[in-house]
């Protein structure tokens, strides 16, 4: 990779990551390809980047962008995107293999551990999340008509 490549990919970089609201760091070491495949693929499904690269041109990147502090040291591989997205799709990927580690990610303009992580991916998504608020919307007219099917049965019962 030349100097010119370098500089196009880190300028690409910028721009993702300066949209994404979290980055987790992982050691995939160990990980053989068609078991990465399934990592994009579930990442592709949940509109969340996944790319190995160089620590160097990723620290440049994530410099530019003041998304500091991450672990880049061995072998990496990023994931960025919506923070509940990127948390629920690594943590998942994580229990599923045990050769995928996540070292660290930067969360809220913060960088954060594990324990973070994890408790992000066990949040319900965005669609679950309106599916309840509809259900809590619905219980009362629901309850209503069910009260008015009672009364109009009890009404018929006694005539």
């Amino acid at each position: 990779m030349n100097r010119e490549d370098k500089v196009a990919l880190v300028s690409k970089l910028t721009e993702s990551f300066k949209e994404a609201d979290g980055v987790v760091v992982a050691d995939y070491r160990g990980i053989g390809v068609s078991s990465l495949e399934e990592l994009r693929k579930a990442a592709k499904e949940s509109d969340v980047k996944v790319q190995v690269i160089k620590n160097t041109l990723a620290g440049i990147a994530l410099n530019s962008v003041e998304k500091t502090g991450l672990e880049l040291k061995d072998t990496n591989i990023f994931l960025w995107g919506d923070q509940l997205n990127v948390s629920k799709v690594a943590f998942k990927y994580a229990e599923k293999n045990k050769n995928f580690i996540i070292k660290s990610a930067h969360i809220d303009g913060e960088v954060c551990d594990v324990s973070k992580v994890e408790a992000l991916s066990k949040l319900p998504g965005r669609e679950e999340l309106i599916a309840m608020l509809l259900q809590v919307w619905n219980a009362p007219v629901q309850n209503f008509t069910i009260g008015l099917n009672a009364l109009k049965e009890k009404k018929e019962q006694s005539a």
